[in-house]
C-alpha cells in the first residue's frame, strides 16, 4: 500500500478552500488533467459533496472518482470503477489556521495500491509529485 501526505498552508478561510476543491470541472486549474462532472451531489448535501462523481482524463488515461463524504473540513474521495490503481481513497483534511488571518491548514493523504508491473517508488514519486504541485498552485490562487 502507497500512503502520500501532503501538507499545505493557504491563505484563505476553510470554507473557501473547500468550496473551490469540490469546484470539479474547475480543478484542472491545480492538477494536471481534466475534470468532467457526470453525477452531482446527493441531495441535501454541500455543492460538489457527497454522491458527485467526476471523469478525470491524464493523458489516455480515464477513470471516475466519487465523493464519499464531504463537510467543510474534510472530504473524502476514492475512484470507482476501473483505474490506474487499485484501493483508492483520498482524504482533504482542512483546520482553520488562524482566526484572525482566517487562514488553512490543508493536510491531504492519499492511499492506494499501484499495479505489479510499476515499482511502487516510481509511482509514489510521481503522484506525491503532482499532487504537492497541485496543491501549491491552490495556495498562489488564494494569494
Amino acid at each position: 500500500m502507497i500512503k502520500i501526505e501532503v501538507k499545505q498552508h493557504i491563505l484563505a478561510p476553510v470554507d473557501q478552500v473547500v468550496k473551490t476543491l469540490l469546484a470539479h470541472q474547475q480543478l484542472d486549474r491545480f492538477f494536471n488533467a481534466k475534470f468532467q462532472l457526470i453525477k452531482t451531489q446527493n441531495a441535501g448535501e454541500i455543492k460538489g459533496g457527497k454522491g458527485a462523481v467526476r471523469q478525470i482524463t491524464i493523458g489516455k488515461i480515464v477513470f471516475e472518482e466519487q465523493i464519499v463524504s464531504a463537510s467543510h473540513n474534510h472530504i473524502c474521495y476514492r475512484i470507482i470503477g476501473k483505474g490506474p490503481v487499485f484501493d483508492h481513497q483520498g482524504d482533504i483534511y482542512l483546520t482553520a489556521d488562524d482566526v484572525d488571518i482566517k487562514s488553512t491548514q490543508l493536510d491531504y493523504v492519499i492511499k492506494f495500491k499501484g499495479p505489479k508491473w510499476l515499482p511502487d517508488f516510481i509511482l509514489m514519486f510521481l503522484v506525491e509529485r503532482d499532487i504537492q504541485n497541485a496543491m501549491n498552485k491552490l495556495a498562489v490562487y488564494f494569494i
